[in-house]
């Protein structure tokens, strides 16, 4: 009894609660609509960059040459942006996650010009930490001049898990990550109480983006049957080998940047940068090129058309442009490339070993390499297994994500401090 009762009194009222849920559609429908404005915008640009101007030009639209110039073209053009625009379009990406910044207005129209080219230009980052920091600054700078009563850190909390919950096409992975963000906290309130408001912004987004644009992550692979014991070892050891191979990126990734903010100009770092990605994108083919989602049907839509050191390649280039373009300056986030490079892993493992269903493989791989990237332990197990869609799968992965934590846990991830140290 006196446990209800203490409940009764730290509980957050229903009446406290109802005034949040119009604020909280208003920035879900207005975060998914600019995230896909923003998509739309690139995939336009990005077909008459690849596909109308090598057509017109006569040249192959993946050719080496149209790749190395194209990617080398991109870090200047995105390099000219950072460098003119009020703001120079945010701070270095290298120093930022999901969890963005609030930025002045002025900031926002150059980053997501240069988000904007970066996705139609080839490198390997996605739009997810750019549009989040856009949506967060808008909803900081709007909310309270509409709404002066609410506080500001709800603007920022409602702007990130909309735009998360449009990114992934459902509020469930905002959901885990504001429940992760809130663990060890000291919340006013039960847990739901806190992130009611959010999850309905969440909600809303996810609703709009597909509404409008009918996402799915489902990379349709052969259906994974029941169980056994081969299965538990596979998914063990290719989660903890995609996480090893992670945590080699991650601790090489201040090294890369340092090389790149030696140069000391974005109009030096971002055309050196995009020159490499093209070198990187030459060696590796089209599909290991852009933020990687896209591709990632394409290879899971025949796991058996390439062979185990074609899937190895794609893997290690991947990962690699991906350490380079987040290295470099490039406006942009390291989740959706960092899944291509997983489900190409798990791919690898299938191809090397027939034995290990590609769904497995694809699950599992994704598994371990987003724990080591990005340290979210439910987003990366979410993702993992929506990837799939086998409920059978998921007991699986919750077993095989102990041991690859326990590789990645209290070591650096692939995000720097201002000073250029890694964050534990």
């Amino acid at each position: 009894m006196a446990q209800d009762t203490a409940r009764q009194a730290t509980a957050t009222p229903a009446r406290a609660l109802l005034p949040l849920i119009l604020p909280a559609l208003v920035v879900g429908v207005g975060a998914s609509l600019l995230l896909l404005g923003v998509s739309a915008a690139a995939e336009a640009l990005q077909h008459v960059l690849w596909r109308n101007l090598p057509d017109a030009l006569g040249i192959g639209r993946y050719s080496v040459l149209w790749t190395i110039v194209m990617l080398t073209a991109t870090g200047v053009a995105v390099g000219l942006v950072i460098w003119k625009v009020p703001g120079h379009a945010g701070p270095d990406p290298a120093t930022t996650g999901l969890d963005a910044p609030v930025l002045p207005p002025a900031v926002l129209p150059g980053l997501l010009l240069a988000t904007a080219l970066m996705l139609a230009g080839g490198p390997s980052l996605g739009p997810e930490n750019p549009i989040i920091a856009v949506n967060v600054g808008l909803a900081f700078w709007l909310g309270p001049r509409l709404l002066p009563r609410l506080p500001g850190g709800l603007w920022v909390a409602l702007a990130e898990a909309a735009t998360i919950g449009a990114l992934f096409g459902t509020p469930v992975a905002a959901a885990l990550l504001i429940s992760e963000a809130l663990a060890g906290r000291q919340l006013k309130g039960a847990l739901w109480d806190n992130v009611f408001a959010p999850l309905v912004a969440a909600a809303a987004g996810a609703v709009t983006t597909t509404l409008v644009a009918h996402p799915t992550f489902d990379l349709h692979l052969p259906p994974f049957g029941h169980p056994g014991w081969g299965d538990l070892l596979a998914v063990l050891v290719i989660a903890s080998a995609a996480a090893l191979l992670g945590m080699c990126a991650v601790r090489a990734f201040p090294y890369v940047h340092g090389c790149f903010a030696r140069l000391r100009h974005p109009m030096l770092a971002l055309p050196v940068g995009g020159l490499v990605l093209g070198l990187l994108g030459a060696l590796g083919g089209h599909l290991t090129l852009f933020k990687g989602l896209d591709e990632v049907g394409e290879i899971a839509a025949d796991p058996d058309g390439w062979s185990a050191g074609e899937f190895a390649t794609m893997t290690v280039v991947k990962l690699a442009a991906l350490l380079v373009a987040a290295s470099c300056g490039f406006r942009g986030g390291r989740i959706f490339p960092a899944v291509f490079v997983g489900a190409a892993f798990g791919l690898g493992a299938h191809a090397l070993v027939p034995g290990v269903p590609p769904a497995l493989g694809v699950a599992a791989g994704v598994l371990g390499m987003l724990l080591a990237i990005t340290r979210q332990g439910w987003v990366s197990l979410f993702t993992a297994a929506v990837l799939v869609a086998s409920p059978a799968i998921i007991a699986l992965l919750c077993i095989a994500s102990l041991p690859a934590w326990l590789l990645v846990t209290g070591r650096p991830q692939m995000q720097l401090r201002a000073d250029g140290t890694p964050v534990r």
